[in-house]
């Protein structure tokens, strides 16, 4: 399920975050959206979008503010086959652009791993998957629609208003309420998903030959083991060869999300079993290869609830950055359950990207719902603060605006914009306050 709001408080997907609102809007049209925009401004209280509540952070957080809920915004208006573009309305979830753009024959050209976020939501945090010549979703907008804080709807690219559209495709909330996007498509195209076990000191050894000659390379390391879970995906001819329908239920949804789910339980409860359990879910992953319909191939269900915190480090220093991670868990009292998930992007320029200028290697790691840190977090953030690292947007982190703008050559860029476009932070929280100053 997504992100809740009952007895009128709103709670997050994990249910980390949550606000209680001053009152709730859910406009269906950008005219309608810049009204509510304008009528907050005129009383004074904060406007926030929220998505479906897939940050982990409270970037969508913030109380007795005037919430904007974003399923009234779902439109498909432009699918221009000729430009290689669709325009989308802000709150269209991830999951129905798929499909939409599976019937007409085209693809987003990459994509993270679950599909419900709206599809404005996960632009603007930063959402992505594993590419080596693809980036994350805001790197294939080509267009923004944006209402800013005097309700004025703008339109903007590379060509109109190109500052604007600079931080608006990554904008965290904090220029505006996006009301559309066009986004760079393709015709639909087949891939080939190869998953196999590989041992740790293997993947890290053959890192950067896998990551060069697969189109999109990830794994997943199972701490307390020396065991991980490949995967490579690669474009294909055909023909199309999915898993069979009982097969992929009963690998990617009964295993996955059904019986992971109670291993967790497990785990939370008795901690001690956390290494044997890890052991155990480590080889349940066996080796297996399938074609299907690029959607199909990127994304997977997720129900399983956790908290998570990633980090992006430059490409350079990753294997460095994964065998420290290792021996901070071996060394450590921890029982973590949750593997740990590494993907890779090239370098963008986009003014607030993970990867903006620099080649990148994601590392995220998690906590099952209701598990005790005990320090896993701060101390792998201590680790991949010390290699550069940047932190997910819409993912756990401590960091401030002072790190931040070290950390990122656009930052100060992006808020001189953000002083121009909401010199009243009409859209600020408590939480951008302190991840971009005030």
């Amino acid at each position: 399920m997504p992100a809740t709001v009952s007895n009128g408080r709103w709670t997050n997907w994990a249910g980390n975050q949550s606000a209680t609102p001053a009152r709730i809007a859910a406009p269906t049209s950008a005219e309608e959206l810049a009204a509510v925009v304008r009528r907050a401004g005129e009383e004074g209280l904060p406007v926030k979008a929220i998505g479906s509540g897939h940050s982990f952070t409270a970037v969508a957080a913030a109380e007795q503010a005037v919430l904007i809920r974003p399923e009234g915004l779902d439109a498909v208006r432009e699918l221009d086959r000729a430009a290689g573009t669709v325009t989308v309305e802000s709150g269209l979830p991830l999951s129905r652009l798929n499909r939409l753009l599976a019937e007409a024959g085209l693809s987003l050209t990459n994509m993270g791993d679950i599909e419900v976020q709206t599809v404005a939501g996960a632009t603007s945090t930063g959402t992505h998957g594993t590419g080596r010549d693809s980036g994350s979703l805001a790197a294939q907008l080509r267009a923004v629609e944006i209402v800013l804080a005097d309700g004025s709807v703008q339109h903007c690219s590379a060509t109109e208003q190109p500052e604007l559209f600079q931080g608006a495709r990554l904008g965290l909330g904090a220029l505006g309420v996006v009301s559309a996007l066009t986004f760079a498509v393709e015709p639909a195209f087949l891939l080939t998903a190869q998953e196999a076990p590989m041992t740790f000191d293997r993947v890290l050894a053959d890192f950067d030959e896998l990551s060069r000659v697969n189109e999109h390379f990830e794994f997943y390391w199972f701490p307390h083991t020396d065991r991980c879970s490949t995967k490579r995906n690669n474009r294909s001819q055909g023909p199309a060869a999915p898993l069979p329908a009982v097969k992929a239920w009963l690998e990617d949804d009964f295993l996955s999300n059904t019986v992971w789910e109670g291993a967790c339980r497990i785990g939370r409860a008795f901690p001690r079993t956390v290494p044997a359990i890890a052991a155990v879910a480590s080889r349940a992953w066996s080796e297996r290869t399938y074609t299907d319909v690029a959607h199909k191939v990127f994304t997977s269900p997720r129900k399983v609830r956790f908290v998570e915190m990633e980090y992006a480090v430059p490409r350079a220093a990753a294997t460095t950055v994964l065998r420290e991670l290792k021996r901070l868990v071996d060394r450590g009292d921890w029982r973590i359950s949750f593997p740990v998930e590494v993907r890779c992007a090239p370098a963008d320029d986009l003014w607030l990207s993970t990867a903006s200028g620099r080649d990148t290697v994601y590392i995220a790691v998690h906590l099952y719902r209701g598990t005790a840190d005990q320090g896993y977090f701060a101390a792998v953030e201590q680790l991949m603060t010390a290699h550069q690292g940047r932190p997910h947007w819409g993912k756990l982190h401590t960091r401030d605006a002072a790190y931040l703008a070290g950390a990122y050559p656009h930052f100060t860029d992006f808020t001189a914009l953000r002083d121009r476009v909401d010199p009243q932070r009409r859209f600020a929280n408590a939480h951008l306050r302190r991840v971009l100053g005030d």
